[in-house]
């Protein structure tokens, strides 16, 4: 069995640094596994401003699901 954690991150722009490598590899030290990142808002032209970003993990022997 599998947990999901669904994190929204953004690219970044102009003035603002993008964090989604930094969010992964956050994620990652925690043994969560990149499944998949999806475009969530487009700006005007067509380019995408947010993303989710889908891990995925075992769950713990014993764990139970909240």
């Amino acid at each position: 069995m599998y947990e999901y954690k669904f994190v929204e991150t953004s690219l970044g722009g102009l003035f603002s640094p993008s964090t989604y490598k930094e969010t992964i590899n956050s994620y990652a030290v925690d043994g969560w596994k990149l499944v998949q990142v999806l475009p969530l808002e487009y700006n005007g032209y067509g380019k995408p401003k947010s993303y989710e970003i889908i891990f995925e993990r075992p769950v713990l022997e014993g764990k139970s699901e909240v």
